[in-house]
């Protein structure tokens, strides 16, 4: 890992407030489904879910493995404390001036725990193997075509990702076939947002090249 300057320091704390918000907004976000083609569902979470992949193969680009494995840790930690909050808020009492509110956050935040664990799941699996097929196949085509490992990296580790997160989070939530569907959808939209996410990661890496040089 190269040496830090203080602007690379900066950017790399941008970087990462990106990185944790758009895994945030996923685990609470994503429980809200959409129409699709063809009369399948798509999760909102498809739009801000791809940028957490994209950040760890721009970081892990620029600075190496350990920096993208420390974005990942930073990430499981997050999500464990999310987790560890959600447990309590739910078990602590309510006042009675609360109560107009009570069943639906119970609900709606009863299921984002059930998401976050099952995020952390997934962390624990598809993120790890993101970084690692990611600097595999650096490996294989060189440090040039950056978006060939990206997407490659992606295709396998959200496919991963896709299976373990929506079985643990929404198994007997939806029904099984509505599951599959979202399943399918999801990973395939999920692939599609990378390849359309592709001229951000190139601006990234720009912008990380342009600072750590300055």
């Amino acid at each position: 890992m190269p040496a830090l300057t203080e602007r690379d320091t900066k950017k790399i704390f941008i970087a990462l407030a990106v990185y944790l918000a758009s895994l945030f907004a996923a685990n609470t976000l994503g429980l809200k489904i959409m129409p699709f083609i063809l009369g399948l569902h798509v999760s909102v979470a498809v739009f801000s879910f791809p940028f957490v992949f994209l950040t760890t193969d721009v970081i892990g680009e620029i600075y190496g493995k350990k920096m993208a494995k420390l974005f990942v840790l930073a990430g499981f930690i997050a999500t464990s404390l999310f987790v560890l909050y959600s447990f309590l808020s739910l078990a602590l009492p309510w006042d009675t001036a609360g109560e107009w509110v009570h069943p639906a956050y119970n609900t709606v935040f009863g299921i984002s725990l059930r998401i976050a664990i099952a995020s952390l799941v997934a962390f624990a699996i598809a993120e790890y193997q993101d970084v690692i097929s990611f600097f595999f196949f650096r490996k294989w085509f060189g440090e040039t075509n950056f978006w060939i490992r990206s997407n490659l990296s992606n295709l396998w580790s959200q496919f991963l990702d896709t299976i373990l997160f929506m079985v643990i989070a929404f198994a007997g939530v939806y029904p099984t076939p509505v599951l599959i569907r979202i399943i399918i959808t999801w990973w395939l939209f999920k692939v599609a947002m990378g390849f359309v996410y592709t001229p951000l990661s190139y601006a990234g890496l720009w912008f990380f090249r342009n600072k750590a040089s300055a």
